[in-house]
């Protein structure tokens, strides 16, 4: 396709959308006979377009504006929502003053309860801990009285046999005694 000829087309097109802007009302003029746009008409076209631009850009402008002012409105309620908040709690303060007295030891015992806690968990692992090691000190004494005991019997079955033997050797001597005697 030449140039000439994607030209005719474009022209077409676009001659075609302002006739129907012309009937839609929107732009007024008059256009050539061959169908193309004057110089008149492209101006006043883009004078429209550029109308158009101009609007579109202040219902942006006013739509932020108008956002601002709602942000800025909202911000307001929330200070005014807390300032409420606070002249209430103030107002309950005056109504009933044992009240907020209550709040504050109920706070406190509640912060006591808190600290408490670990300190009570802590208390019962030491409790079985001494418990587990007086248990193993018990068992370690029993048997150290089992072994003293088995200890001593044996010194008494030593001490026995060596009576015993004793006993034995002197009868011995004694025996060898009286034979050296009769020998004599």
């Amino acid at each position: 396709m030449t140039t000439v000829q994607t030209q005719v087309p474009a022209q077409r097109q676009s001659s075609e959308q302002l006739q129907t802007l012309m009937q839609a009302g929107q732009i007024s003029g008059s256009l050539s006979f061959n169908g193309l746009m004057t110089k008149e008409d492209e101006e006043m076209s883009r004078s429209a377009l550029s109308t158009f631009k101009a609007k579109e850009e202040e219902i942006e402008k006013k739509k932020l504006e108008v956002r601002e002012r709602v942000q800025a409105q909202l911000g307001r309620i929330e200070e005014e929502t807390r300032r409420l908040a606070t002249i209430r709690e103030e107002l309950e303060a005056l109504t009933d003053p044992m009240k907020k007295e209550v709040t504050v030891v109920r706070k406190k015992i509640d912060s006591v309860n808190k600290e408490l806690k670990p300190l009570g968990q802590t208390c019962q692992k030491k409790e079985r801990e001494y418990k587990e090691a007086l248990d193993a000190f018990n068992e370690k004494n029993k048997e150290k009285v089992q072994l003293i005991t088995r200890l001593m019997e044996f010194f008494m079955w030593v001490k026995q046999l060596v009576s015993e033997s004793e006993k034995m050797r002197m009868k011995k001597l004694e025996e060898l005694s009286k034979s050296v005697e009769t020998i004599q």
